[in-house]
């Protein structure tokens, strides 16, 4: 790696707002560590980045849903010399439907990425920022943090939990150094919609593009910002959630959440 540059480790980095949030720091000029399952679409971004920009590009091929996979990471990163000065901890996915009826394995599968390995990966790689005083860790949460969401229970959840780890540690962070960023985007132009069978979800009207949604969380970021909510209607949503009953929160979510006919 280029030792004149800050580096940048990106989980989720082969599509979506992972994506984009590599071409951002590859433009400011940040080496990048990029993390996903995908060898090909890494190996096709590590090329085009290094190429435009002039960033050393290292691709780690990692599935995040198994549980050693964060010390493996950790242990190939060690072994390239390299020191991460920007975790993003962007990696995730969605599962739809009844709670009764879903697939065990893929729910419990998806707490390990959405949670387990954000958390593992965090408490892994934020000693060498602190020991630097120096860091920054974002962690894509969601909308879905604000409240319950049924029909997509388990995943609601597990973006809540985002959320508030981020926030706490951000505060047990202040005067580090080190900052802790909390992007929480509504529904959002990817293929999470496709993996999640959504398609169609009275939710997705709203919709935006994956670009504005990485700038915003790349700026808040850089600012040091605890939480950032992409889009006006977004913000408005979250935090109008915060004032009305439990109860009708809860039935207005699933409302959106079911598919429109």
């Amino acid at each position: 790696m280029n030792n004149s540059h800050k580096t940048a480790l990106i989980t989720g980095a082969s599509g979506g707002i992972g994506y984009e949030l590599a071409r951002l720091f590859a433009r400011d000029r940040y080496d990048l560590v990029l993390v996903a399952r995908s060898k090909e679409k890494l190996e096709r971004l590590g090329d085009e980045l290094g190429k435009k920009f002039g960033v050393s590009v290292k691709v780690i091929v990692k599935d995040l849903a198994s549980p050693s996979a964060p010390e493996e990471l950790l242990a190939e990163v060690r072994q390239a010399s390299i020191n991460v000065d920007v975790l993003v901890n962007n990696a995730g996915y969605a599962t739809y439907g009844p709670f009764a009826k879903n697939d065990l394995r893929n729910e419990l599968d998806m707490m390990q990425v959405n949670m387990v390995a954000l958390t593992h990966l965090t408490k892994l790689f934020l000693p060498g920022m602190l020991e630097r005083h120096d860091g920054k860790i974002l962690n894509v949460a969601s909308t879905a943090s604000f409240q319950p969401g049924p029909l997509m229970a388990v995943y609601y959840a597990t973006k809540a939990y985002v959320l508030s780890f981020s926030e706490a540690l951000a505060e047990e962070l202040q005067g580090t150094g080190v900052t802790v960023t909390a992007l929480c985007p509504g529904p959002t132009r990817t293929g999470f919609q496709s993996r999640a069978n959504l398609e169609g979800a009275r939710l997705l009207r709203g919709i935006m593009d994956v670009r504005p949604v990485a700038i915003a969380g790349y700026r808040a970021l850089m600012r040091g910002q605890r939480v950032v909510i992409p889009g006006r209607v977004n913000w408005l949503f979250a935090e109008s959630v915060r004032f009305g009953p439990r109860r009708l929160v809860t039935g207005i979510v699933r409302y959106m959440q079911e598919r429109e006919h």
